[in-house]
């Protein structure tokens, strides 16, 4: 599949070249530099007041032993969208790690999610946690051990980020990964002692989609002469959802591999499907009776992990195995109290003190979030106004084999919401050799998961799976990950 994707974004004031006509006079080549320059000092002078070091954070005890800063950068026209980040430094050495852009799925999940219950150095302490008193402990397994992380609220309406006028919460795929590039570069202004630090763009889960478009603006971006020019080596994808078709198609196979349905039922559903499990056709009675006995198999199983329980959410709906969502129906319903009788732990629950916390004024005046911009925060907000007008980005992932450019692709193995079976399909699509085939690779003697590494000329993809990962794989396997990430920065090949 090697579909053209749409061409470069428009230029405008920000998209200035760096390359001026050597026929020119003295003044004609030296006014454009001055233009360029001046507009980078503004841009500078707005975005500073909107930086603030922090020391402490209520919950945690003590000076936080890492550093954090928060702030807004605006993008779009005047600015009017207001993204919130939180940008870690490594914990090792920064100037001399990789920068890293965090985007967390949904749409609409905050980067405090990713930062929290996935990649950061803080996690809920849930044995010394009670009611509306949420505690931190730090996390071994933080990538900021080995990278500077910038976690962003993003598209508008994520987390603390906001617009200035009720119009511009309408966004989709493609105005929201023009604001993270605009973004980006604008941080990069504003942080200029990262520039040459090498880039990577990651996240998880619905990033699978806008993550391939931003790092093709990022190259294109660099080949045409965006300022400033970014150090960019690659991306990394997580539990992605990527394709409509593979995605969710594949929860078919990967229950029959993983027992959830019988070899019987495998066999009829394929057959009387035709391979069509997402959009089967109604008229077909067979397939439809068939898809009906497979989700009476999974109705009471929880798609993030297959092994975990599946507990009641406020409001519940039923979980169609073919819904659109790429998270299913359940996977952003929210828990309002811990339960009231005795019953199984659910993950659920850990979500809660997430709410409790980020909701409190004395944590937001701590983060510095701009008071009346948001009501109430959410971990991911399903009220977000997001078109879905790109329903694949394999073409876009198609065009970045073409790059000198890294990837690396990973999934839990018990990941029912997007299975690594669709995941492994799609990057087989993109006919690329394979240098290394499917093997296991190690975390303390033990198996931490299976790889395969696919190149392209200058192009290479790393796809692994994390053994007992779920949706999305740092949360249930946070140590087997760091060691996965460390590792492939550093051009291990696990």
């Amino acid at each position: 599949m090697k579909t053209s994707v749409p061409g470069q974004r428009p230029k405008n004031l920000f998209n200035s070249s760096s390359s001026y006509s050597s026929s020119s006079s003295n003044l004609t080549m030296w006014w454009p530099s001055v233009v360029v320059l001046v507009h980078i000092l503004l841009l500078i002078s707005n975005s500073v007041e909107s930086q603030s070091i922090i020391d402490t954070l209520p919950g945690f005890p003590g000076k936080l032993p890492f550093k954090l800063e928060t702030g807004y950068i605006g993008v779009g026209e005047l600015d009017e969208v207001q993204l919130f980040y939180y940008f870690i430094e490594s914990e090792r050495s920064p100037k001399d790690d990789l920068l890293v852009l965090w985007l967390t799925g949904g749409p609409g999940c905050s980067g405090l999610s990713g930062l929290i219950y996935e990649i950061g150095p803080l996690s809920f302490n849930y044995a010394n946690s009670s009611g509306n008193k949420p505690t931190f402990e730090l996390n071994p397994y933080s990538w900021t051990k080995v990278a500077n992380i910038i976690f962003l609220d993003a598209p508008v309406g994520t987390g603390f980020s906001y617009a200035k006028s009720w119009e511009l919460y309408n966004s989709s795929d493609t105005s929201s990964t023009a604001q993270t590039y605009e973004f980006l570069r604008k941080w990069l202004v504003t942080h200029s002692n990262f520039l040459s630090n090498p880039l990577y763009i990651a996240g998880d889960s619905y990033s699978g989609i806008t993550i391939p478009i931003i790092v093709q603006d990022i190259s294109n971006g660099n080949e045409i002469g965006h300022r400033p020019p970014m150090n960019l080596k690659g991306y990394v994808l997580g539990n992605p959802f990527t394709d409509v078709i593979f995605d969710l198609n594949s929860r078919i196979k990967f229950a029959h591999r993983t027992a959830l349905i019988s070899d019987k039922l495998y066999q009829s559903t394929k057959t009387s499907c035709k391979g069509e499990y997402m959009r089967p056709d109604p008229n077909n009675t067979k397939c439809m009776e068939d898809l009906q006995i497979v989700d009476e198999c999974i109705a009471k199983i929880y798609t993030p992990h297959i092994l975990e329980p599946k507990c009641a959410a406020y409001s519940p709906k039923p979980n169609k195995l073919w819904n659109w969502s790429p998270l299913g129906d359940d996977f952003f319903e929210i828990l309002t109290s811990t339960p009231q009788v005795p019953g199984p732990w659910c993950r659920n629950y850990d979500y809660l003190y997430s709410y409790i916390w980020a909701n409190d004024k004395t944590v937001r005046n701590a983060l510095h979030v701009r008071d009346g911009t948001i009501t109430d925060w959410d971990r991911c907000n399903k009220s977000l106004i997001y078109a879905h007008n790109i329903i694949t980005s394999i073409d876009y992932q198609q065009n970045l084999t073409k790059k000198d450019l890294r990837a690396l692709v990973y999934g839990g193995d018990h990941d029912l919401t997007i299975p690594y079976v669709g995941t492994q399909e799609w990057i087989e699509s993109l006919d690329l050799s394979i240098k290394d085939n499917w093997r296991p690779w190690f975390v303390d003697g033990q198996i931490a998961g299976y790889v395969t590494i696919y190149t392209e000329k200058k192009y290479s993809l790393t796809f692994t799976t994390i053994k007992g990962g779920g949706h999305t794989a740092p949360e249930y396997k946070p140590k087997e990950c760091l060691a996965m990430i460390d590792r492939w920065f550093s051009y291990y090949f696990l």
